[in-house]
């Protein structure tokens, strides 16, 4: 087959011999022969990612792979977002770094990729350009951290910080022991080792076709990792020779079959708004319903924090994801392919439970039913999502009265105030945080609990918002109300005072106030952010709504033009 390569490097003329002089810096001339796939590593590593900062490692593992393969491997670094430091949050810059991506890919001489990601966001933003680009690609996850220890206890990386500085606040925790499990936090390379979005991302990754079976969950200082990148190097340069791209791999019933992982495993509700958004790069047909229709009976049988005990590197040698794929096999597609070209289900005949205290049996489910539930009502006519598994099961029905903020500040201001009139049964209301509020769509919307409901002994409450939550966080939280107080949706006329109303069975969020009343409330329009230029600027005039996946409006579908244009 002719390469897309040999658009750059073949003929004798001049912008050949540029494009194959300018490269001549350690590639050997058969490096140009035009039978040698060039096989781009999409790279993000960077050391203000700290979860991503050993990929580069890995790449040296996919490079050995694509050289025995026959391939060039091209480093190709790509934009790198560290959610724990990029401000004000790391989802602002996703569609920028995906856009980024696709077209360093599509301008380059490149045959295939291969995509490097760990922390929350790499992972989707690669998908996503690869999904636009359509170019042959392979995801390696960089995987997650080994389990740090603190007192003898192991530390559940992110879900730990929520629950011990809520202990701090409520005075059964004192500020010294808090700063004092800091360094035990992190105890290796790698991502957060709970099932937060990184972990989650990986195993969708896996559950639509793009990683090698077997290789997301792997823990990052697991030399096992490096011979799973040393593969994907390998099969990297046979996906280009075979012709398989991503929107083969990447169909409909893959996008199913993700969405039952993701029940299975309990993971991340920041999973929906990635999956719609890489769904919307490829034009397949996905809704918000399609998370509640599919998910709906899935049974949780990944008992790992925020929803269970145990962590990342447990359901790894517990069977890892392959074991819980196979307790609910009947229910994924069987055609969807993997990038192996062989479907998804194949890949699950030999997986085994080493240890069902971490992988439950489908007969002794950690929960019967466990997807992501989708609430509609007059509060988020388009769609909201809790995730049941984490929330509490006495609060998923429920009615309080609300305690509005508008915007994180306002939350840090009063959130403590003996003046504020809230009690156990309130409803906790933020607004302004969508992907047009804020902007960026934080991870907020799990907002601390009143100091003085803490000492009392409360732990959770219904709270209700436009952002989003870190995968590691829990609580009974409704998330990504759609339309965002921001785009003029309903969140915008809530009052404090107001009864809010949440039925999770009935799949309802409402305001129990009359809709001409509500109707004739003027908007509460403070707060929403108002960039004058720039990336942001571009973000806020452009950004889709939560239930479309929160990508800009002029990236949605492939354009499957992978050819490159001459500039000389």
């Amino acid at each position: 087959m002719a390469l897309r390569s040999s658009l750059w490097y073949s003929g004798d003329d001049r912008n050949s011999y540029i494009h194959r002089a300018w490269m001549r810096r350690g590639l050997p001339r058969e490096a140009f022969d035009g039978d040698r796939p060039h096989i781009a590593i999409a790279n993000s590593a960077s050391d203000l990612a700290p979860c991503n900062a050993h990929l580069d490692e890995v790449a040296r593992g996919v490079m050995n792979g694509v050289w025995e393969a026959g391939g060039v491997p091209l480093n190709l670094p790509v934009v790198s977002l560290g959610e724990t430091n990029v401000r004000p949050t790391a989802m602002l810059w996703r569609n920028l770094a995906a856009m980024a991506a696709e077209e360093l890919l599509r301008a380059n001489p490149i045959d295939g990729v291969v995509l490097l990601g760990g922390c929350d966001k790499t992972v989707p933003a690669l998908l996503m350009a690869a999904a636009s680009v359509d170019l042959p690609a392979i995801v390696v996850p960089g995987g997650p951290m080994l389990t740090g220890h603190f007192r003898g206890v192991p530390l559940g990386c992110g879900t730990d910080v929520w629950r011990l500085s809520e202990e701090v606040r409520a005075g059964t925790l004192s500020r010294e022991a808090f700063l004092g499990s800091e360094s035990s936090m992190i105890r290796s390379r790698g991502h957060c080792n709970t099932m937060g979005t990184a972990s989650t991302m990986a195993c969708m990754a896996e559950a639509l076709g793009m990683t090698l079976p077997g290789t997301a969950g792997t823990p990052a200082p697991d030399s096992r990792l490096l011979e799973r990148a040393h593969d994907s190097g390998r099969l990297a340069v046979e996906l280009v020779r075979a012709g398989r791209r991503p929107s083969h791999v990447m169909t409909r019933g893959s996008f199913l079959n993700a969405i039952v992982t993701l029940a299975a495993i309990g993971g991340s509700t920041n999973a929906v708004v990635h999956l719609l958004a890489v769904a919307g790069r490829l034009g397949v047909e996905l809704s918000l319903d399609d998370f509640d229709r599919t998910g709906s009976g899935v049974p949780l049988l990944a008992d790992l924090q925020p929803a269970g005990r145990h962590l990342m590197d447990d359901l790894f040698r517990a069977g890892g994801l392959a074991a819980v794929l196979r307790e609910v096999e009947d229910l994924l597609d069987p055609a969807a392919i993997t990038v192996t070209g062989r479907p998804l289900v194949e890949h699950l005949a030999g997986a085994e439970i080493w240890d069902d205290s971490v992988i439950r049996r489908r007969a002794d489910p950690l929960l019967p039913d466990a997807g992501i539930a989708v609430l509609r009502g007059n509060l988020a006519p388009d769609g909201a999502v809790i995730k049941p598994a984490a929330a509490s099961p006495e609060l998923l029905r429920h009615r309080g009265r609300a305690v509005v903020f508008d915007g994180v500040e306002d939350v840090h201001a009063r959130l403590d105030s003996p003046d504020l009139d809230v009690d156990e049964t309130s409803v906790l209301v933020l607004r302004g945080c969508g992907p047009r509020g804020y902007p960026g769509m934080p991870e907020v919307g799990n907002l601390p609990l009143p100091r003085r409901l803490l000492a009392k002994g409360v732990r959770d409450m219904v709270r209700v918002s436009d952002a989003r939550m870190s995968g590691t966080a829990y609580g009974t939280v409704v998330l990504h109300a759609s339309p965002e107080a921001a785009a003029g949706g309903p969140l915008s006329r809530v009052r404090t005072g107001d009864p809010i109303v949440l039925d999770v069975a009935a799949r309802r969020l409402d305001v129990d106030v009359p809709e001409a009343e509500l109707a004739a409330r003027k908007p509460v329009t403070t707060g929403h952010a108002r960039p004058s230029r720039g990336w942001e600027r571009l973000y806020v005039d452009h950004v889709t709504q939560a239930h479309l996946g929160a990508d800009l409006d002029f990236l949605t579908g492939s354009s499957g033009d992978a050819v490159g244009r001459e500039s000389h």
